[in-house]
């Protein structure tokens, strides 16, 4: 099929109406359970995920990720417990056709079709009104970076752009929910930079959920995440709240030859600092963790007094953070 060419479409001529329910949340899930023969790979995982976020699912090998992402997508059904999106159970296909798009991990695409071929047979699968399909084809190459694909046979593409043009399909229409299994795996880091930015530009105007070992990709793109362990939740928030950059900030200094460094450090001073619950100094690491209360007072007031006496203490630093990184806490907690 050559870009341009009318598409004759075994759709409705007119535009499916799907009956929206009103949601409080994209997705609810409560309790659900799925086991694998005696396996156990999801027990009891409940979660809430608020429209327009970016949310992540974060966990080892083994955790619950790509399980519970498949019950998301309706792939698997759960033993017990219920998942809703947009207010729907996700095997009910006709009523979140349009709304829900899908990126599986290793998506494998048609390798005999053209690019513009196997988009717009996706565009039409969600029932894509007939005159909208090319424009929205068209849109999402360029939204890609790929809009000179058209006539490229899927086989000839390189990994990343075979997880690109994927990676349109399941934002084709504009869906209200987008579920993104490990879409920058295996991608080189430029590449893999491109896919964020494509993510990041669409924070707000839908739902993503994303599963990913890259915490450190995580950590820039979510508002929010939930750490799974062994098929639970072992913690869930906003992503300040997961990493502590509300409530905690961390100093690396670097000693003087021949001092003490408990005798460099005025702690009683810091212990001072209004709001301030505790100060540890890790002798080992050269850390110096400060622990405040986080609705008296924010992270970058407490950096500016913390930095302030240890400058007129001539205490030497060289490193400041907030919290503690999400791959810390990761490693805390599974």
């Amino acid at each position: 099929m050559a870009e341009g060419e009318q598409v004759e479409s075994d759709a409705p001529v007119e535009e499916r109406k799907t009956k929206k329910k009103p949601v409080e949340a994209a997705v609810r899930i409560k309790g659900i359970v799925k086991r694998f023969g005696i396996k156990t790979a999801v027990d009891g995982i409940s979660l809430t995920i608020q429209q327009g976020h970016v949310y992540g699912l974060i966990g080892p090998n083994g955790a619950g990720k790509t399980t519970t992402f498949s019950m998301l997508a309706g792939y698997l059904t759960p033993n017990e417990g219920t998942i809703e999106v947009l207010g729907f159970a996700p095997k009910q296909v006709d009523e979140l056709r349009g709304r829900l798009g899908v990126l599986p991990q290793d998506a494998l695409l048609p390798s005999g079709d053209k690019v513009g071929e196997f988009l717009v047979h996706m565009a039409r699968l969600q029932n894509i009104p007939k005159d909208k399909v090319l424009p929205e084809v068209r849109k999402v190459l360029e939204e890609i970076d790929g809009k000179d694909w058209w006539d490229l046979r899927c086989g000839s593409l390189s990994h990343g752009m075979a997880k690109r043009v994927a990676l349109a399909q399941a934002l084709l229409g504009e869906p209200d929910v987008v579920l993104l299994d490990e879409p920058t795996a295996g991608l080189d880091p430029k590449v893999a930079y491109e896919v964020r930015q494509i993510i990041k530009a669409r924070r707000g105007q839908c739902t993503i959920v994303i599963s990913s070992h890259n915490l450190h990709e995580l950590e820039e793109i979510c508002n929010a995440a939930a750490i799974l362990d062994r098929g639970r939740v072992v913690a869930s928030g906003s992503m300040a709240e997961l990493t502590a950059s509300s409530h905690e900030v961390h100093i690396k200094v670097a000693p003087t030859a021949g001092v003490s460094l408990a005798n460099q450090i005025p702690l009683q001073a810091l212990r001072e600092i209004p709001h301030v619950k505790r100060v540890e100094l890790d002798g080992e690491t050269h850390e110096l963790g400060v622990y405040f209360e986080r609705r008296e007072i924010d992270a970058e007031t407490v950096i500016g007094h913390v930095l302030w006496i240890l400058l007129n203490a001539r205490v030497r630093i060289s490193g400041v953070s907030k919290g503690r990184g999400l791959e810390q806490r990761v490693m805390d907690l599974t």
